[in-house]
């Protein structure tokens, strides 16, 4: 049986981080073999005081401080702690089922080429909110082809959430980029398939997350994302994947196309022609979602707020990053939660 590790950045979790560990605990992995660290980023709530509850009556559950509190630097933290043959990513608002483990180590034991595994996402609703942007979130329309999100493949991806990697990927492919706020994983996983390693998605790999609820964090969250993909880009000289540009396009479309549509019909009829298109696409894919009239409607303001919001933060990045020649400011640097 192979050594695993579980490796859960946090700051600030009380109301969730015991429901993630409980959830390894109950998972039907031999416990000798599995280690979890818990890189807390100096919390202020009772977040260390809850992990030290468990560390006390589960020792395989211990306790790291991350210093400098961004993700990244907790992922390597934890990833460099020991040499488990298996390590796995987990996200403080995240449940695992009970062969979570299990099914990740088959995967990887069984395919040689596989680096990395990982599974379907199950979300959480905690209130109308949360259930809304759940809903918008599964939706292809949504998030492209987030896979992990929608639940509609099984095979090879590139990218999954909460992956389990074979520890000889951090060999070749190095540990976690502490440069980036955000999209860390997505970049990790790019160097990782530059490598020669693929990902694989399994339906039998599932976990639950709590959604977080507003629709504020949210817009500023995909901001981020979209940011931050861009100094991905500038980093590999590279658009890592075409799908990333088509929020900024979308918000290219809705700027340039007001301010054409004011000169002239043809370009008002065209401009009119593609928010009609996206309007009904989104709507569709919205009521495919929920049948309730004021359901789809919000379930479409979201659809509106990942793609507008992606679409800006990447634009912003363009300019900062491409035609300035700038690094990232401390500002962008906020996370939001």
């Amino acid at each position: 049986m192979s050594t695993v590790s579980v490796t859960i950045p946090c700051r600030n979790e009380e109301k969730y981080i015991a429901k993630c560990l409980q959830s390894i605990i109950d998972c039907d992995y031999e416990k000798s073999k599995l280690t979890v660290f818990v890189c807390d980023g100096l919390s202020d709530d009772r977040t260390q005081a809850i992990i030290n509850e468990f560390s006390e009556k589960y020792p395989f559950i211990q306790l790291l401080v991350n210093h400098k509190k961004t993700t990244p630097q907790a992922l390597n933290l934890g990833l460099k702690a020991n040499d488990a043959a298996v390590k796995i990513i987990l996200g403080a608002h995240a449940e695992i089922y009970h062969d979570y483990i299990k099914n990740c180590v088959e995967i990887l034991n069984t395919k040689a080429e596989v680096g990395c595994v990982g599974g379907i996402l199950e979300n959480v609703m905690e209130d109308e909110t949360s259930t809304i942007i759940s809903l918008a979130m599964s939706s292809s329309f949504g998030v492209g082809n987030a896979h992990f999100r929608t639940g509609e493949k099984d095979g090879y991806v590139d990218t999954v959430a909460f992956g389990a990697y074979k520890n000889e990927v951090f060999t070749k492919a190095g540990y976690f980029d502490e440069d980036l706020i955000r999209n860390q994983d997505d970049e990790f996983n790019y160097r990782l398939q530059t490598s020669g390693y693929k990902i694989f998605l399994s339906k039998n790999i599932k976990s639950k997350y709590y959604v977080r609820a507003s629709y504020q964090k949210l817009y500023k969250q995909y901001y981020q994302y979209g940011y931050w993909k861009v100094f991905v880009n500038t980093k590999h000289k590279t658009v890592t994947t075409i799908r990333q540009t088509i929020p900024a396009l979308f918000v290219m479309f809705i700027f340039f196309g007001s301010w054409l549509s004011l000169l002239s019909h043809f370009f008002f009829s065209i401009f009119l022609a593609g928010l009609f298109a996206y309007l009904a696409i989104g709507l569709y894919s919205a009521n495919k979602k929920s049948a309730n009239a004021l359901a789809t409607i919000k379930i479409f303001y979201v659809f509106f707020i990942l793609h507008f919001s992606y679409g800006l933060g990447y634009l912003k990045g363009i300019i900062d990053f491409v035609v300035m020649g700038r690094r990232p400011s401390k500002k962008s640097e906020a996370l939001t939660r």
